[in-house]
């Protein structure tokens, strides 16, 4: 499906229960205005599709090793594609048994994971379906032949009320809730993993205290209320022993980002995703021009080790419409013709 059509699709007529509502990026981290007018970068909508559930799970299959990881078209398929990724890096540290010994004379390294899937509101109500839909049934992981046992906790009491309602209507009573901050110990005690969803950057010392409590046990972030540029900058103070280094040390499982780049003449629409089943790079892909390849809908633009910030990106995208926009075109045509006229090199 091309990106311009991912971007306008009706909202589902048949979508999973709990119904669900369209997907876009967060609004805040594309908030700043450009510093390269006319170039303009702006959030993207990703409205979701009927629910297919063949196409959900061909989507959640590891790509090839050589291939660029695709983005989703459907909130169904992001959900799919986080959910993938989660119980992919969560089987393995809750499946090796440590024997006792071993685990006292050598402290395990905390498993620290995070995922993203932005969505359109940031409601309770919206925020508390889309955690449904990503950590029902464990996350799609098995302990000891049960689904893991989560403990999801949430940022506010009234966050909190209403995912317990809504976990509960959905049938799903394994997985526990408590508010940030105000867990009791045995809850951290009794789970296999906690997962600190939507956080506050008011709340990440909060969010550090709890982990440590959970001692070796995974922890994941998930769709933390801040954009990565505030992360950057002086949101949680600088050094690496600090918050802002707590919050660096989350492996991103999963993260995607849509994006639409306007010049004078033509726009452009864009993905940053990165899938940990699809290699460790950041990978920048544009929509591809008329008369691509069938099934080719977007092609790379960089892979990077780093997630680049927004300005970064609006760089490289606006380098590359300037590489072929109508106007730089005719003008590296008219270097070509007085090379050829006056026999000189032309300069670049």
């Amino acid at each position: 499906m091309a990106l311009n059509n991912l971007l306008n699709l009706p909202p589902s007529q048949a979508a999973l229960k709990p119904s669900l509502p369209p997907l876009r990026t967060r609004p805040s981290s594309l908030s700043t205005p450009p510093r390269r007018p006319p170039l303009r970068t702006s959030l993207t909508s990703i409205r979701s599709e009927p629910a297919r559930l063949q196409r959900v799970h061909s989507s959640s299959s590891s790509p090839p090793p050589d291939a660029a990881p695709s983005p989703p078209s459907s909130r169904e398929e992001a959900v799919a594609q986080a959910r993938s990724c989660l119980a992919a890096a969560l089987q393995r540290p809750l499946n090796n048994s440590v024997p006792p010994k071993k685990l006292k004379r050598q402290r395990q390294r905390q498993p620290r994971l995070r995922a993203e899937i932005p969505v359109v509101d940031d409601s309770p109500g919206s925020l508390a379906r889309l955690a449904l839909d990503v950590f029902s049934g464990g996350a799609g992981v098995s302990r000891k032949g049960a689904p893991a046992r989560l403990l999801l906790l949430w940022p506010s009491a009234e966050v909190l009320a209403v995912a317990v309602r809504e976990f509960e209507s959905s049938g799903d009573s394994a997985t526990a809730h408590a508010q940030l901050g105000s867990e009791a110990p045995d809850a951290l005690g009794a789970c296999d993993a906690a997962v600190f969803v939507a956080p506050a950057p008011a709340q990440v010392e909060q969010v550090r205290a709890t982990a440590a409590a959970a001692d070796s046990k995974p922890v994941v972030l998930f769709n933390p209320a801040w954009s990565f540029d505030e992360e950057e900058g002086d949101a949680f103070g600088g050094g690496g022993g600090g918050a802002r280094g707590f919050v660096a040390s989350f492996d991103v499982v999963y993260s995607f980002t849509g994006l639409e780049v306007r010049g004078l003449l033509s726009k452009k629409r864009g993905v940053l995703l990165r899938r940990a089943d699809g290699g460790e790079s950041w990978v920048l892909m544009v929509e591809n021009d008329g008369g691509a390849p069938e099934g080719q809908e977007f092609r790379v633009v960089s892979r990077l080790k780093k997630r680049p910030t927004i300005g970064e990106v609006e760089t490289m995208l606006y380098n590359l419409m300037a590489a072929n926009s109508p106007v730089t075109r005719s003008a590296r045509f008219l270097r070509e013709m007085v090379s050829n006229v006056t026999g000189g090199k032309a300069k670049q």
